[in-house]
């Protein structure tokens, strides 16, 4: 679940809804400056899918320890301390479960799941922040989800739907690090983070380099993009969201009640160069 805060509540936001936005980002991706990733559709796939597994839990809401819904908010943007929002053991299971559902149907669309993952999971996880019984389940996780990479990459190569180029370390990394740009972007755009930010990672350019791309809030959900990575001047969507009253609360059964009896409405969302 996401949340963005607003007059005496919240606008809670599927994790699925938010993924399917970062897709709607990287349809987009690419013009005479950024380059269009290939092969497309798979890149699109799996950016569009890589929060499939949290879409039986975001059901409920629960709660975090201050009575917020326990959800990625404006207040997370630049940290990862979800080991404080869900057990590990259940978060693993999430994330084990965004790599299953996709590797189904689209081997390559799951390894960049994968990368995504063991990305969170190592570089970005504040170890701290995890029982240290629980560290080896961690390290177990990452290692098996390394090892599911290697397997789909050999099922994709056996599919003679791959060349070499499209499963090379170096392409399947700037797919992954696309991943995490349009999901960053989706990100503050879903929370709608009052300030500036980079999308992570420096881009691959059609010229060979790479360049990194910063995020200017200029007004309510509308963002200003620089250097522009997408085909087309302006991007408008709307994020399917619901409304709870309530800042803070005490049973999280009054969110759940809220949130399954709330209409879901469209927010809108502008991208602007």
């Amino acid at each position: 679940m996401l949340r963005a805060q607003g007059p005496g509540g919240w606008w809670l936001i599927r994790h699925p809804d938010h993924a399917q936005l970062a897709g709607e980002f990287a349809a987009r991706w690419g013009n005479q400056l950024f380059r269009t990733p290939v092969p497309r559709p798979d890149v699109i796939e799996g950016i569009s899918r890589h929060d499939d597994g949290w879409a039986v839990r975001d059901q409920k809401p629960l709660l975090t320890r201050q009575g917020k819904p326990s959800a990625f908010g404006a207040d997370l943007v630049g940290k990862y301390t979800a080991f404080e929002e869900i057990d590990l053991p259940e978060y693993l299971g999430v994330r084990g479960r965004a790599l299953e559902v996709v590797a189904e149907t689209n081997a390559y669309a799951a390894i960049l799941i994968s990368m995504h993952t063991c990305n969170l999971l190592t570089e970005h996880a504040d170890r701290s922040t995890i029982q240290p019984a629980q560290l080896p389940l961690l390290d177990s996780f990452v290692a098996h989800q390394r090892q599911r990479q290697l397997d789909l990459r050999a099922a994709c190569a056996d599919s003679g739907r791959f060349n070499d180029t499209d499963l090379s370390l170096t392409t399947l990394t700037e797919h992954f690090r696309l991943l995490q740009a349009c999901d960053n972007l989706s990100l503050l755009s879903c929370v709608d983070f009052a300030g500036s930010a980079t999308l992570l990672h420096p881009l691959p350019l059609n010229t060979g380099d790479t360049s990194e791309v910063t995020v200017q809030r200029v007004g309510p959900r509308r963002f200003h993009l620089s250097p522009w990575p997408f085909d087309t001047r302006e991007l408008s969507f709307r994020i399917p969201a619901r409304w709870i009253e309530g800042t803070t609360f005490t049973n999280p059964a009054d969110v759940q009640a809220q949130y399954s009896a709330a209409e879901t409405v469209g927010i809108p969302v502008e991208i602007v160069a």
